[in-house]
């Protein structure tokens, strides 16, 4: 059982205020990084190919180019970030970004949107592992858990609202969407270079660059955390593809989000806190894999209609509100407080390689199985393995090392 019985101090606001003034601006961080991101992203498909008149490869080749630079670079934010401190790489990655976004308002040429688009991906690479490093140095071992459940909340929050912004934004143009967002961005550079406290990297000694991939490229109890959990990434990204496939329509789809975005928004410190009180951190994590794999039972038995799309989703986002705090708990616990920016640029890595791979497994399966419970049924072996991956892993004690319950 855990060993902390701490319960809620109240709402999301309250609570947050309970936090250090550098965890509330890592709060915001996330709120505004989302926000920014998600109100341009979801619109710039239409922009280039409407607005644009690009070729179907042409856009696919822009929006692979962020991937890209981001997944392949984060191990590189992660190891700057434990070398140069996190505030550079924070602010750096948003300064980099609102770049990037403002280039987008502007580029007409491939070359111009592929640089474009390389920019803002590389900038997540900078900030993404920093930021949680950032985290849960600022929160401490005690309060982490309850830090990365708030910060879902906030991260949530971006998601839900990015869009809605972005739609009335775009009806105008746009172009007005990339500068509100590229504007949003500077604000945040200027904010965090004002008031974000210098914390983490250069504290090894110099020459010690190959000791640190070393330690974190030999660590294979991470390895095996970060294959398992790359299970729930895949699952998680069915809402963006397998889901609304099914659902057929723009309303259906919408509500799909909504519904995610507002199990985290209104469950997730409720979720926490019960897990904190009944279930040690290990089973919360076989927990989350397990709820995440049921939840395709749903569409399995009761088909595409909107009742088993709905609760799939939803119980998809219960299943990661059970997950996310203890998830990257466990890469700070495993680290043991070393090289924790680069343990968790690492996880990233392979979690996006998974959700590659998952995508086109499941894009395949559903071309030669159609829309029977098979694909379904697939997707919900893919959580419940993971799930007996990660139990295995705690029975043999492997998560335990280094780590703080919560």
């Amino acid at each position: 059982m855990s060993t902390t019985t701490t319960a809620p101090r109240g709402g999301v606001w309250k609570q947050s205020r309970t936090f250090e003034p550098a965890v509330r601006l890592l709060f915001l961080n996330q709120l505004t990084i989302n926000l920014g991101f998600y109100m341009l992203m979801p619109y710039l498909a239409a922009h280039l190919a409407d607005g644009l008149g690009m070729a179907a490869w042409a856009v696919g080749l822009v929006l692979g180019a962020r991937n890209l630079s981001q997944q392949g670079m984060f191990l590189v934010g992660g190891a700057l970030a434990d070398r140069l401190g996190f505030k550079p790489l924070i602010v750096a990655g948003c300064a980099l970004r609102t770049a990037g976004f403002g280039a987008l308002a502007f580029a007409q040429s491939l070359p111009m949107l592929i640089a474009a688009s390389l920019a803002t991906g590389l900038a997540g690479a900078l900030f993404n592992p920093a930021v949680r490093a950032c985290l849960a140095a600022e929160a401490g071992e005690e309060r982490r858990v309850e830090a990365f459940a708030l910060f879902n909340v906030y991260y949530q929050a971006g998601i839900l609202l990015g869009p809605l912004l972005g739609v009335a934004l775009t009806g105008v143009s746009f172009r007005l969407t990339c500068l509100v967002a590229a504007v949003l961005f500077a604000v945040l550079t200027l904010v965090q270079l004002r008031y974000m406290p210098v914390r983490g990297g250069g504290t090894e000694p110099a020459g010690s660059e190959r000791g640190q991939f070393r330690t974190v490229l030999a660590h294979r109890t991470f390895w095996l955390f970060s294959l398992a959990m790359t299970g729930s990434y895949v699952l998680s990204f069915q809402v963006y593809l397998a889901l609304p496939l099914a659902a057929g329509g723009t309303g259906l789809t919408t509500a799909l989000f909504v519904v995610s975005a507002l199990v985290a928004l209104v469950g997730q410190l409720r979720i926490t806190a019960w897990c904190r009180r009944r279930l040690s951190r290990e089973r919360c994590l076989v927990l989350g894999l397990g709820l995440m794999g049921g939840a395709f039972l749903l569409p399995a038995a009761l088909g595409r209609g909107p009742v088993g799309l709905l609760l799939c989703a939803a119980v998809l986002a219960v299943g990661n509100a059970v997950l996310y705090p203890y998830e990257m708990d466990t890469v700070v616990a495993l680290s043991r407080g070393r090289w924790v920016a680069t343990h968790y640029g690492l996880y990233n890595t392979v979690c996006g390689i998974g959700i590659t791979l998952g995508n086109l497994g499941t894009g395949a399966l559903l071309d030669v199985a159609g829309w029977s419970a098979v694909p379904w049924l697939v997707l919900c072996a893919v959580g419940l393995g993971c799930a007996a991956a990660m139990a295995l892993l705690a029975r043999g004690g492997r998560l335990a090392e280094g780590a703080v319950k919560g």
